[in-house]
């Protein structure tokens, strides 16, 4: 055993929030740091009695930024180079209402392009996508079981929550360049198109983050956290499909919000709408212990 390694500890923050100003539909963003190949990250301090309460007060301090729901993701802990030392990260992910300030946060979807089924570009980029993992799997049952429950092939339906199984699948090909083992083939197959690489373990970390976020949206109120007080239906729709990445049905989604109370008319109407300006809307908390949006999403088209 090398007497001289040592094990380092350290927070990272993922703070998810929507942009609604730089685009006409949201835009799922997370802050990060250097050239956007990071997250905010720190040491952990002796005495911090609480985590959470730790890395939402350091990070309001470092960003200005006033957080809202923030819970623990996961730990993670990896070599970090030939002498046995490790870094040991806890990760966080927070929540953020939308704000002007969101102009410089990075887009998820930079990070991972196969996620955001909304387009049709994703849809041509994903066929060849998948052949090509076929291609890898060829005959390992195992590989083949994954791949196929993963991308929705061979009878399985595309679940949104498995973000992480799909990004590790594609590490295991050595489709990212974080694998370490990109090879000139792959590399010049897909060149800039698997997204932007970050550095350590982040883009990981951040695939747990939106496969939690996805799964929380599901039946929980947790869109609301992303949204301003006052909000139209179809801004809450278009939320849902950002976080989604996908497509919902228009009149169910609007059954299903109204049905269950979610939500509640104010007085207000929004003025920048064209057309008729669209009624405004607020969240109904004593109405969110029932919540399921998950049955409003249109189908997806096959990979194959």
């Amino acid at each position: 055993m090398n007497e001289t390694a040592h094990c380092r500890t350290e927070l990272v923050a993922v703070v998810l929030g929507l942009d609604t100003i730089a685009a006409k539909e949201p835009q799922l963003c997370v802050l990060t740091t250097g050239e956007g190949d990071g997250f905010p990250s720190g040491p952990l301090q002796a005495g911090q009695a609480s985590l959470q309460r730790s890395l939402r007060h350091w990070v309001e301090n470092l960003t200005g930024f006033r957080l809202g729901h923030t819970e623990q993701l996961y730990t993670f802990a990896d070599a970090e180079d030939g002498f046995g030392n490790r870094a040991v990260r806890i990760s966080y992910m927070a929540l953020a209402r939308s704000s002007a300030e969101m102009a410089s946060w990075q887009s998820v979807y930079a990070y991972f392009p196969w996620e955001d089924r909304r387009s049709e570009a994703t849809q041509k980029f994903l066929i060849p996508l998948v052949r090509h993992m076929k291609s890898w799997v060829s005959d390992n049952e195992r590989r083949l079981s994954r791949c196929s429950v993963a991308f929705g092939l061979d009878g399985h339906e595309w679940n949104d929550e498995l973000v992480l199984d799909r990004y590790e699948l594609l590490w295991e090909a050595g489709l990212l360049p974080e694998a370490g083992s990109w090879e000139g083939s792959r590399a010049a197959l897909f060149a800039g198109s698997l997204g932007r690489a970050m550095k350590h373990d982040h883009r990981r970390i951040l695939a747990t983050a939106l496969s939690r976020i996805r799964a929380k949206i599901r039946y929980t109120p947790a869109v609301f956290d992303f949204l301003p007080e006052d909000f139209t239906l179809l801004q809450l729709q278009q939320a849902m499909e950002t976080l989604a990445g996908r497509r919902m049905h228009k009149q169910n989604f609007r059954r299903l919000v109204q049905h269950q109370s979610l939500v509640e008319e104010t007085d207000l109407f929004d003025p920048s709408g064209q057309g008729r300006p669209a009624r405004l809307y607020r969240f109904c908390k004593a109405s969110s212990q029932n919540c399921y949006l998950a049955g409003a999403k249109l189908p997806l088209p096959p990979l194959v």
